[in-house]
């Protein structure tokens, strides 16, 4: 059995536009949302679901959508398709290990060039010395994901059909479009019209470089002709990957705790410092748009459930399952904060955000062992609590993925992705949260 992939509506700009009705048939679909140093609960979370599936259980995500660093632990998923449990250990290793200068470089030579570079940019306007491309240096999490993400097994695991698709979400700041680049297994159909936004391509390192390149903080990546940044930039839709690659069912792993909003008190706010509004730009950045296309799936799944005429306007639901933090990562990071290295510490408290109210933005960059353990934890934790009901909704798809993976012939990959219905209007979701 494989995923249903129909065609694409060429002017569809929001999920209530993308797809017809299509017969389901249990195609379990992964979404990863970004969020920086956050994803480690992405990681819990991945480790808990291979706890509650048999230990050589292979993944029981079909179709695997990733953004920004949610791109990673996708592409840690898709390589291991076949042993997902093998894959979560390895992920969760990584992660619990993890320290900042694996992820960019902090050393004080390093942070003093930038910062020379930039100085020399202001005082000459520019004419002897351009500013740095950006703040950070990444490049040592190039070498580790090239170390550890080897494309080679995720299309093995394509051909074998333990996997129907993997897509990572990149932004272009030319056409200034958010696109999904993938690898599909089935190759759509000769007449099928092109997926706007989606781009069919061999995927790579790059890819993920691109889909994690925050703005201002790491360095743009040419491909494609042009230069991509993070993925969660003008994306309007992060479910829209997975449903037009087939998915009829949607497991989202959101890194945004539940807070309660604040009441409003004018007289009691301070003016927020630079780093309270960069971290505020990024908790909006990654996390609003899910936000935004979850509530839309719940409302057009009560309308499905409420309509007199079976299957109106050519609606169908779509069940989802939403894991997200049950605690708030911001307070979570200030506990660790002096793990931090100095030079970055230093960074912060120049930007105003040394304090509790920089609590997001160094939530988003603490790439340290301490605090990755602890939403590692988190998600672990806060998954398991659930277990009844993310091994229910779990179940059909780890069936599925075993029947796919005994009749589907081992064949050569094709690079050819595949694309959505034409005239189609979408779905709506159960969004349980914790």
């Amino acid at each position: 059995m494989s995923c249903t992939i129909g065609r694409v509506n060429v002017e569809a700009l929001t999920i209530a536009s993308e797809l017809a009705a299509l017969p389901s048939r249990g195609c379990t679909g992964l979404v990863l949302t970004g969020g920086g140093a956050r994803s480690a609960y992405q990681v819990g979370v991945m480790r808990a679901v291979a706890d509650l599936l048999p230990r050589d259980a292979p993944t029981p995500f079909h179709v695997i959508t990733g953004t920004s660093a949610g791109a990673i632990v996708a592409a840690n998923v898709a390589v291991y398709a076949a042993h997902f449990r093998t894959g979560a250990v390895a992920l969760e290793r990584v992660w619990r290990n993890f320290h900042v200068d694996q992820v960019f470089r902090a050393d004080a030579p390093s942070m003093l060039r930038a910062g020379l570079r930039w100085m020399a940019a202001l005082l000459s306007i520019g004419r002897l010395a351009s500013p740095p491309d950006s703040l950070f240096d990444n490049t040592p999490l190039r070498q580790l994901l090239e170390r550890r993400i080897d494309f080679t097994r995720m299309r093995e695991a394509l051909a074998t059909g333990h996997l129907e698709a993997l897509a990572i979400s990149a932004a272009g700041y030319s056409s200034a479009r958010s696109f999904a680049f993938y690898e599909s297994r089935v190759r759509p159909a000769g007449d099928a019209v092109t997926w706007p936004r989606g781009v069919a391509a061999e995927l790579g390192i790059g890819h993920l470089m691109a889909s994690s390149a925050v703005p201002f903080l790491f360095p743009p990546v040419r491909m494609h002709g042009e230069y991509f940044g993070d993925g969660a930039m003008r994306q309007v839709a992060p479910l829209s990957p997975a449903i037009r690659l087939g998915a009829d069912r949607l497991f989202v792993v959101g890194v945004r705790d539940n807070r309660q909003q604040a009441p409003l008190n004018a007289d009691a706010a301070p003016a927020p410092s630079f780093g309270q509004l960069f971290g505020f730009m990024l908790d909006t950045l990654f996390m609003d748009s899910l936000h935004a296309g979850v509530a839309q799936l719940d409302r057009l799944n009560r309308l499905v459930a409420q309509a007199v005429v079976p299957n109106p306007e050519g609606l169908r639901h779509i069940d989802s399952l939403v894991i997200m933090p049950g605690a708030d990562l911001g307070a979570i990071a200030a506990r660790h904060a002096r793990q931090m290295p100095r030079t970055v510490r230093a960074l912060l408290r120049i930007m105003g955000a040394a304090n509790d109210d920089g609590s997001q933005l160094l939530s988003y960059l603490l790439f340290e062992s301490g605090y990755t353990r602890e939403l590692i934890a988190l998600g672990f934790a806060d998954t398991m609590a659930r277990r009844d009901e993310v091994t229910a909704f779990l179940e059909l798809a780890a069936q599925t993925s075993a029947d796919v993976a005994a009749s589907v012939p081992s064949r050569p990959m094709r690079n050819s992705g595949s694309s959505v219905a034409g005239d189609a209007r979408t779905i709506g979701s159960r969004a349980a949260r914790p």
